[in-house]
Protein backbone atom coordinates (compact mmCIF):
# COMPACT_ATOMS: atom_id res chain seq x y z
CA UNK A 1 0.00 0.00 0.00
CA UNK A 2 2.82 2.55 0.05
CA UNK A 3 2.29 3.05 -3.47
CA UNK A 4 -0.60 4.70 -2.68
CA UNK A 5 1.25 7.62 -1.68
CA UNK A 6 2.03 8.60 -5.49
CA UNK A 7 -1.59 9.24 -6.06
CA UNK A 8 -2.38 11.02 -3.52
CA UNK A 9 0.92 13.43 -4.73
CA UNK A 10 -0.97 12.80 -8.19
CA UNK A 11 -4.11 14.02 -7.33
CA UNK A 12 -2.86 17.31 -4.82
CA UNK A 13 -0.50 18.58 -7.93
CA UNK A 14 -3.24 17.73 -10.45
CA UNK A 15 -5.77 19.92 -8.55
CA UNK A 16 -3.16 22.87 -7.79
CA UNK A 17 -1.84 22.69 -11.91
CA UNK A 18 -5.78 22.89 -12.72
CA UNK A 19 -6.88 25.42 -10.68
CA UNK A 20 -4.07 27.79 -11.75
CA UNK A 21 -3.13 29.85 -14.47
CA UNK A 22 -3.30 28.04 -17.27
CA UNK A 23 -4.25 29.19 -21.10
CA UNK A 24 -7.42 28.14 -21.13
CA UNK A 25 -9.91 28.11 -18.33
CA UNK A 26 -9.53 25.17 -16.12
CA UNK A 27 -12.93 23.56 -16.22
CA UNK A 28 -12.72 22.86 -20.16
CA UNK A 29 -9.96 20.53 -19.22
CA UNK A 30 -11.70 18.31 -17.15
CA UNK A 31 -15.58 18.59 -19.05
CA UNK A 32 -17.02 21.65 -17.35
CA UNK A 33 -18.02 24.40 -18.65
CA UNK A 34 -18.32 28.32 -17.11
CA UNK A 35 -21.91 29.45 -15.92
CA UNK A 36 -23.69 32.22 -17.79
CA UNK A 37 -23.89 34.92 -15.57
CA UNK A 38 -26.82 36.98 -14.05
CA UNK A 39 -26.67 40.34 -13.78
CA UNK A 40 -27.36 42.48 -10.44
CA UNK A 41 -26.95 45.08 -8.64
CA UNK A 42 -25.21 45.47 -4.75
CA UNK A 43 -25.59 48.12 -2.16
CA UNK A 44 -24.52 48.34 1.28
CA UNK A 45 -26.16 48.74 4.41
CA UNK A 46 -25.11 50.21 7.39
CA UNK A 47 -28.10 49.15 9.80
CA UNK A 48 -30.22 52.55 9.25
CA UNK A 49 -29.96 53.60 5.34
CA UNK A 50 -27.78 52.03 2.03
CA UNK A 51 -24.56 54.68 2.21
CA UNK A 52 -23.74 53.56 -1.45
CA UNK A 53 -25.68 51.64 -4.19
CA UNK A 54 -24.98 50.41 -7.72
CA UNK A 55 -26.69 51.73 -10.56
CA UNK A 56 -26.80 50.82 -14.35
CA UNK A 57 -24.19 53.15 -15.24
CA UNK A 58 -20.71 52.08 -14.72
CA UNK A 59 -19.79 56.18 -15.21
CA UNK A 60 -22.08 57.07 -12.72
CA UNK A 61 -21.08 54.48 -10.17
CA UNK A 62 -17.44 55.37 -10.61
CA UNK A 63 -18.83 59.35 -9.89
CA UNK A 64 -20.27 58.38 -6.91
CA UNK A 65 -17.29 56.22 -5.12
CA UNK A 66 -15.23 59.34 -6.07
CA UNK A 67 -17.25 61.64 -4.56
CA UNK A 68 -18.03 59.95 -1.27
CA UNK A 69 -14.12 57.90 -0.74
CA UNK A 70 -11.54 60.37 -3.28
CA UNK A 71 -8.79 58.18 -4.46
CA UNK A 72 -9.07 55.33 -1.83
CA UNK A 73 -10.53 53.16 -4.56
CA UNK A 74 -7.19 53.92 -7.14
CA UNK A 75 -4.90 53.40 -4.42
CA UNK A 76 -6.60 49.86 -3.17
CA UNK A 77 -6.36 48.52 -6.61
CA UNK A 78 -2.91 49.92 -7.04
CA UNK A 79 -1.63 47.87 -3.97
CA UNK A 80 -3.77 45.09 -4.48
CA UNK A 81 -2.30 44.46 -8.51
CA UNK A 82 1.09 45.03 -6.92
CA UNK A 83 0.86 42.50 -4.49
CA UNK A 84 -0.89 39.96 -6.73
CA UNK A 85 1.53 40.75 -9.51
CA UNK A 86 4.36 39.84 -7.28
CA UNK A 87 2.49 36.54 -5.66
CA UNK A 88 1.52 35.47 -9.49
CA UNK A 89 5.86 34.39 -9.30
CA UNK A 90 4.74 31.39 -7.39
CA UNK A 91 3.24 29.40 -10.46
CA UNK A 92 6.78 30.10 -12.33
CA UNK A 93 8.38 28.85 -9.63
CA UNK A 94 6.42 25.73 -9.50
CA UNK A 95 6.61 24.85 -13.54
CA UNK A 96 10.20 24.85 -12.87
CA UNK A 97 9.88 22.25 -10.21
CA UNK A 98 11.02 24.62 -7.08
CA UNK A 99 9.10 23.94 -3.72
CA UNK A 100 9.27 25.57 -0.33
CA UNK A 101 9.56 23.94 3.07
CA UNK A 102 7.68 26.52 5.02
CA UNK A 103 5.16 29.20 3.99
CA UNK A 104 7.98 32.06 5.29
CA UNK A 105 10.36 30.60 2.86
CA UNK A 106 7.89 30.88 0.10
CA UNK A 107 6.55 34.82 1.10
CA UNK A 108 10.02 35.31 1.13
CA UNK A 109 10.50 34.32 -2.12
CA UNK A 110 8.00 35.78 -3.54
CA UNK A 111 7.56 39.39 -1.91
CA UNK A 112 10.86 39.92 0.93
CA UNK A 113 10.48 40.88 3.89
CA UNK A 114 7.35 42.95 3.17
CA UNK A 115 4.90 39.85 2.18
CA UNK A 116 6.14 38.38 5.85
CA UNK A 117 5.06 41.36 7.93
CA UNK A 118 1.62 41.60 6.13
CA UNK A 119 1.03 38.68 7.67
CA UNK A 120 1.26 40.26 10.72
CA UNK A 121 -0.33 43.74 10.55
CA UNK A 122 -3.99 44.85 10.56
CA UNK A 123 -5.11 45.56 6.87
CA UNK A 124 -6.84 48.40 8.46
CA UNK A 125 -3.34 50.25 9.53
CA UNK A 126 -1.90 49.39 6.06
CA UNK A 127 -4.79 50.64 4.06
CA UNK A 128 -4.08 53.80 6.14
CA UNK A 129 -0.63 54.49 5.49
CA UNK A 130 -1.47 54.06 2.21
CA UNK A 131 -3.46 57.44 1.94
CA UNK A 132 -6.75 55.37 2.24
CA UNK A 133 -9.71 57.60 4.35
CA UNK A 134 -11.10 55.64 7.39
CA UNK A 135 -14.58 56.05 5.66
CA UNK A 136 -13.09 53.68 2.51
CA UNK A 137 -11.70 51.38 5.67
CA UNK A 138 -15.37 51.41 7.76
CA UNK A 139 -17.14 50.88 4.64
CA UNK A 140 -15.90 49.62 1.97
CA UNK A 141 -13.14 47.81 3.24
CA UNK A 142 -14.87 46.28 6.30
CA UNK A 143 -17.90 45.03 3.65
CA UNK A 144 -15.58 42.90 1.88
CA UNK A 145 -13.95 41.16 5.46
CA UNK A 146 -17.34 40.66 6.51
CA UNK A 147 -19.02 39.16 3.55
CA UNK A 148 -15.77 36.92 2.68
CA UNK A 149 -13.89 36.40 6.42
CA UNK A 150 -16.66 37.24 8.48
CA UNK A 151 -14.29 39.22 10.51
CA UNK A 152 -13.20 43.21 10.47
CA UNK A 153 -10.61 45.07 9.28
CA UNK A 154 -8.09 43.96 12.40
CA UNK A 155 -7.18 40.58 10.16
CA UNK A 156 -3.44 40.75 8.49
CA UNK A 157 -3.24 42.97 5.63
CA UNK A 158 -1.98 39.66 3.41
CA UNK A 159 -5.50 37.95 4.03
CA UNK A 160 -6.88 41.46 3.90
CA UNK A 161 -5.44 41.78 0.09
CA UNK A 162 -6.89 38.29 -0.92
CA UNK A 163 -10.00 38.94 0.27
CA UNK A 164 -10.24 42.52 -1.72
CA UNK A 165 -8.64 40.43 -4.98
CA UNK A 166 -12.09 37.85 -4.46
CA UNK A 167 -13.80 40.87 -5.50
CA UNK A 168 -12.82 42.21 -8.55
CA UNK A 169 -14.22 41.29 -11.68
CA UNK A 170 -13.43 38.55 -14.31
CA UNK A 171 -15.35 35.74 -11.35
CA UNK A 172 -17.00 33.22 -12.72
CA UNK A 173 -18.96 29.31 -11.50
CA UNK A 174 -19.21 26.11 -13.20
CA UNK A 175 -22.46 25.17 -14.26
CA UNK A 176 -23.82 22.02 -12.68
CA UNK A 177 -22.12 23.66 -9.48
CA UNK A 178 -18.87 24.47 -8.48
CA UNK A 179 -18.85 21.02 -6.64
CA UNK A 180 -17.81 19.42 -9.71
CA UNK A 181 -14.63 20.48 -10.12
CA UNK A 182 -13.43 18.46 -7.37
CA UNK A 183 -15.21 15.04 -8.53
CA UNK A 184 -14.23 15.72 -12.08
CA UNK A 185 -10.17 16.28 -10.90
CA UNK A 186 -10.73 13.40 -8.66
CA UNK A 187 -12.09 10.93 -11.73
CA UNK A 188 -9.39 12.38 -14.27
CA UNK A 189 -6.79 11.45 -11.38
CA UNK A 190 -7.80 7.95 -11.10
CA UNK A 191 -7.38 7.56 -7.88
CA UNK A 192 -8.41 5.43 -4.86
CA UNK A 193 -10.69 7.06 -2.77
CA UNK A 194 -11.50 5.44 0.70
CA UNK A 195 -14.96 7.54 2.36
CA UNK A 196 -13.71 6.81 5.94
CA UNK A 197 -12.24 8.14 9.13
CA UNK A 198 -9.14 8.75 9.84
CA UNK A 199 -8.57 7.95 13.86
CA UNK A 200 -4.78 8.18 14.20
CA UNK A 201 -1.40 8.03 12.75
CA UNK A 202 1.58 6.38 13.77
CA UNK A 203 5.41 5.85 13.06
CA UNK A 204 6.43 2.47 12.51
CA UNK A 205 9.60 0.57 10.63
CA UNK A 206 10.05 -1.82 8.24
CA UNK A 207 13.49 -2.91 7.29
CA UNK A 208 15.38 -0.14 7.25
CA UNK A 209 13.10 2.35 6.48
CA UNK A 210 9.97 4.22 8.08
CA UNK A 211 5.81 4.03 7.29
CA UNK A 212 3.08 5.68 8.69
CA UNK A 213 0.48 3.24 10.00
CA UNK A 214 -2.93 5.30 9.25
CA UNK A 215 -5.82 3.92 11.73
CA UNK A 216 -9.48 4.61 10.25
CA UNK A 217 -13.08 3.35 10.78
CA UNK A 218 -16.41 4.17 9.59
CA UNK A 219 -19.69 2.98 10.68
CA UNK A 220 -19.17 -0.34 10.08
CA UNK A 221 -15.46 -1.16 10.71
CA UNK A 222 -11.99 -0.27 11.24
CA UNK A 223 -9.30 -0.72 9.49
CA UNK A 224 -5.26 0.48 8.87
CA UNK A 225 -2.98 0.83 5.78
CA UNK A 226 1.18 1.69 5.39
CA UNK A 227 2.23 4.78 3.64
CA UNK A 228 5.49 6.13 2.56
CA UNK A 229 4.39 9.97 2.58
CA UNK A 230 1.20 11.18 4.31
CA UNK A 231 -0.50 14.39 3.33
CA UNK A 232 -2.64 15.88 5.95
CA UNK A 233 -5.22 18.25 4.57
CA UNK A 234 -7.57 19.02 6.76
CA UNK A 235 -7.24 21.48 9.95
CA UNK A 236 -4.83 20.06 12.77
CA UNK A 237 -6.58 22.29 15.79
CA UNK A 238 -8.73 21.22 18.53
CA UNK A 239 -11.95 22.19 17.13
CA UNK A 240 -11.15 20.83 13.98
CA UNK A 241 -9.97 17.64 14.28
CA UNK A 242 -9.66 14.49 16.66
CA UNK A 243 -6.49 12.95 14.55
CA UNK A 244 -4.18 11.59 17.08
CA UNK A 245 -0.15 11.17 16.26
CA UNK A 246 2.47 8.57 17.80
CA UNK A 247 6.11 7.52 17.65
CA UNK A 248 7.59 10.68 16.11
CA UNK A 249 9.69 13.22 17.73
CA UNK A 250 9.25 15.91 18.17
CA UNK A 251 5.52 14.86 18.81
CA UNK A 252 2.72 16.25 16.31
CA UNK A 253 -0.27 18.34 18.10
CA UNK A 254 -2.99 20.51 17.92
CA UNK A 255 -1.79 24.23 16.83
CA UNK A 256 -3.23 27.31 18.80
CA UNK A 257 -5.66 29.30 17.11
CA UNK A 258 -9.65 29.54 16.47
CA UNK A 259 -11.63 28.80 13.22
CA UNK A 260 -14.37 31.72 12.74
CA UNK A 261 -17.87 30.06 12.70
CA UNK A 262 -19.76 31.33 9.79
CA UNK A 263 -23.75 30.37 9.75
CA UNK A 264 -25.14 29.86 6.11
CA UNK A 265 -29.24 30.15 5.93
CA UNK A 266 -30.58 29.64 2.90
CA UNK A 267 -34.00 31.22 3.03
CA UNK A 268 -36.70 30.60 0.27
CA UNK A 269 -39.09 33.77 0.86
CA UNK A 270 -40.09 37.08 0.41
CA UNK A 271 -37.35 39.72 1.52
CA UNK A 272 -38.65 42.38 3.50
CA UNK A 273 -37.13 45.40 1.67
CA UNK A 274 -39.15 48.04 3.89
CA UNK A 275 -36.21 47.10 6.54
CA UNK A 276 -33.57 48.22 3.61
CA UNK A 277 -36.35 51.66 3.09
CA UNK A 278 -38.20 50.73 0.70
CA UNK A 279 -41.71 50.28 1.84
CA UNK A 280 -42.71 48.75 -2.15
CA UNK A 281 -40.60 45.88 -2.88
CA UNK A 282 -41.13 46.82 -6.43
CA UNK A 283 -38.82 49.19 -6.08
CA UNK A 284 -35.95 47.35 -4.40
CA UNK A 285 -33.37 46.91 -7.31
CA UNK A 286 -30.72 45.06 -5.13
CA UNK A 287 -29.77 41.21 -5.38
CA UNK A 288 -26.62 41.05 -2.99
CA UNK A 289 -26.41 43.66 -0.07
CA UNK A 290 -23.45 43.83 1.90
CA UNK A 291 -23.15 45.46 5.61
CA UNK A 292 -20.71 47.46 7.67
CA UNK A 293 -19.77 46.66 11.20
CA UNK A 294 -22.77 48.19 13.39
CA UNK A 295 -24.27 46.62 16.28
CA UNK A 296 -27.95 47.00 14.85
CA UNK A 297 -26.94 44.43 12.02
CA UNK A 298 -27.31 40.62 13.06
CA UNK A 299 -26.09 39.83 9.63
CA UNK A 300 -22.67 39.56 7.37
CA UNK A 301 -24.37 39.90 4.31
CA UNK A 302 -27.87 38.75 2.26
CA UNK A 303 -27.66 37.74 -1.50
CA UNK A 304 -30.41 36.29 -3.96
CA UNK A 305 -29.10 33.18 -5.02
CA UNK A 306 -29.47 31.90 -8.92
CA UNK A 307 -29.47 27.68 -10.02
CA UNK A 308 -26.50 26.33 -10.57
CA UNK A 309 -27.81 25.93 -14.69
CA UNK A 310 -28.66 29.18 -16.21
CA UNK A 311 -31.06 28.47 -19.24
CA UNK A 312 -31.49 30.78 -21.92
CA UNK A 313 -34.91 31.93 -20.64
CA UNK A 314 -33.78 32.29 -16.89
CA UNK A 315 -34.70 35.37 -15.51
CA UNK A 316 -34.19 36.87 -12.16
CA UNK A 317 -36.90 36.67 -9.60
CA UNK A 318 -38.30 40.19 -9.63
CA UNK A 319 -38.58 41.69 -6.04
CA UNK A 320 -42.11 41.18 -4.76
CA UNK A 321 -41.69 37.62 -5.68
CA UNK A 322 -40.28 34.75 -3.47
CA UNK A 323 -36.71 33.73 -4.02
CA UNK A 324 -34.08 31.66 -2.66
CA UNK A 325 -31.57 34.33 -0.12
CA UNK A 326 -28.32 33.35 1.40
CA UNK A 327 -27.63 35.04 4.39
CA UNK A 328 -24.55 35.55 6.41
CA UNK A 329 -24.39 35.84 10.01
CA UNK A 330 -22.22 35.02 13.19
CA UNK A 331 -24.98 33.10 14.70
CA UNK A 332 -27.96 31.35 13.64
CA UNK A 333 -31.35 33.87 13.07
CA UNK A 334 -33.88 33.81 15.36
CA UNK A 335 -37.32 33.68 14.99
CA UNK A 336 -37.39 37.57 15.09
CA UNK A 337 -34.35 38.22 13.40
CA UNK A 338 -35.96 36.03 10.26
CA UNK A 339 -39.12 37.84 10.05
CA UNK A 340 -37.11 41.31 10.13
CA UNK A 341 -35.35 40.11 7.04
CA UNK A 342 -38.53 38.21 5.17
CA UNK A 343 -42.22 39.01 4.91
CA UNK A 344 -42.72 35.08 4.86
CA UNK A 345 -40.53 32.35 3.99
CA UNK A 346 -41.17 28.71 3.08
CA UNK A 347 -38.09 26.83 4.18
CA UNK A 348 -34.93 27.61 5.81
CA UNK A 349 -32.06 25.38 5.58
CA UNK A 350 -28.94 26.35 8.14
CA UNK A 351 -25.18 25.20 8.16
CA UNK A 352 -23.05 26.04 10.49
CA UNK A 353 -19.49 25.58 10.34
CA UNK A 354 -15.84 26.86 10.73
CA UNK A 355 -15.01 28.40 7.96
CA UNK A 356 -11.72 29.85 7.63
CA UNK A 357 -9.06 30.89 10.78
CA UNK A 358 -9.93 33.39 13.33
CA UNK A 359 -7.13 35.57 12.27
CA UNK A 360 -6.71 37.87 15.48
CA UNK A 361 -6.09 34.66 17.18
CA UNK A 362 -3.26 33.70 14.84
CA UNK A 363 -0.37 32.26 16.63
CA UNK A 364 2.28 31.87 13.80
CA UNK A 365 2.19 30.03 11.11
CA UNK A 366 1.72 26.04 11.32
CA UNK A 367 4.33 24.15 9.17
CA UNK A 368 4.50 22.18 6.17
CA UNK A 369 6.52 19.87 7.50
CA UNK A 370 5.36 17.78 10.79
CA UNK A 371 7.80 15.13 10.39
CA UNK A 372 10.21 13.22 7.92
CA UNK A 373 7.14 12.15 5.18
CA UNK A 374 4.76 13.80 6.98
CA UNK A 375 3.40 16.55 5.57
CA UNK A 376 0.54 19.30 6.52
CA UNK A 377 -1.15 21.68 3.78
CA UNK A 378 -3.67 24.01 5.43
CA UNK A 379 -0.93 25.49 7.43
CA UNK A 380 -1.49 28.04 4.72
CA UNK A 381 -4.86 29.29 5.52
CA UNK A 382 -3.80 31.39 8.32
CA UNK A 383 -1.86 33.42 5.42
CA UNK A 384 -5.00 33.42 3.31
CA UNK A 385 -8.16 31.31 3.26
CA UNK A 386 -9.25 30.40 -0.13
CA UNK A 387 -9.16 27.80 -3.06
CA UNK A 388 -6.31 29.13 -5.20
CA UNK A 389 -4.17 29.28 -1.64
CA UNK A 390 -4.87 25.65 -1.08
CA UNK A 391 -4.45 24.55 -4.80
CA UNK A 392 -0.70 26.42 -4.32
CA UNK A 393 -0.14 24.73 -1.41
CA UNK A 394 -0.85 21.38 -2.57
CA UNK A 395 1.47 21.94 -5.67
CA UNK A 396 3.94 22.90 -3.22
CA UNK A 397 3.75 19.94 -1.01
CA UNK A 398 3.67 17.35 -4.33
CA UNK A 399 6.93 19.34 -5.30
CA UNK A 400 8.19 19.50 -1.88
CA UNK A 401 7.67 15.70 -1.36
CA UNK A 402 9.01 14.69 -4.65
CA UNK A 403 11.99 16.51 -4.21
CA UNK A 404 12.82 15.54 -0.87
CA UNK A 405 12.17 12.01 -1.47
CA UNK A 406 14.89 11.84 -4.73
CA UNK A 407 17.33 14.27 -2.78
CA UNK A 408 16.87 16.83 -5.25
CA UNK A 409 17.77 19.50 -2.38
CA UNK A 410 18.96 22.24 -5.14
CA UNK A 411 14.82 22.45 -6.01
CA UNK A 412 14.00 23.67 -1.97
CA UNK A 413 14.26 26.71 -0.31
CA UNK A 414 15.69 28.39 -3.35
CA UNK A 415 17.15 31.81 -2.88
CA UNK A 416 16.76 34.74 -5.49
CA UNK A 417 14.48 32.63 -7.88
CA UNK A 418 13.41 35.41 -10.29
CA UNK A 419 17.43 35.12 -11.78
CA UNK A 420 17.68 31.76 -11.63
CA UNK A 421 14.98 31.30 -13.47
CA UNK A 422 16.07 33.22 -16.46
CA UNK A 423 19.47 32.13 -16.35
CA UNK A 424 17.68 28.94 -16.80
CA UNK A 425 15.95 29.95 -20.08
Amino acid sequence: MAGSVLLTCTLLLRIAVTLSHQEEPPPKKIGLKHRKGVPEKLALFNGEEFVFEETDWYLQDLFKMWWRYGFGLLRLQMWVEEIVEKFMRIYKYQAHGYAFSTMEEMLQSLGGDRFINMTRRPVAETLQELGISQRFIDEIVTAIMRVNYGQSVTIPAFVGAVSIAGVQAGLWAVEGGNKLVCSQLLDSAKVNVVHTTVTSISLHSSGDKSLYQVNYENENEGGYDFYDIVVIATPLHRETSNISFSGMTPPVTDFPGHYQHMIVSIVHGYLNSSYFGFPDPKLFPFAAILTTDSPKLFMFSTGCICPVNITSNYRRKQPQEAAVWKVFSPSPLTKEQLKTLFLSYYSVQVTDWLAYPQYTSMKGIPPVILHDNLYYLNGVEWIASSMEMSAIAAKNIALLGYNRWHQQLDKIDQKDLVHKIKTEL
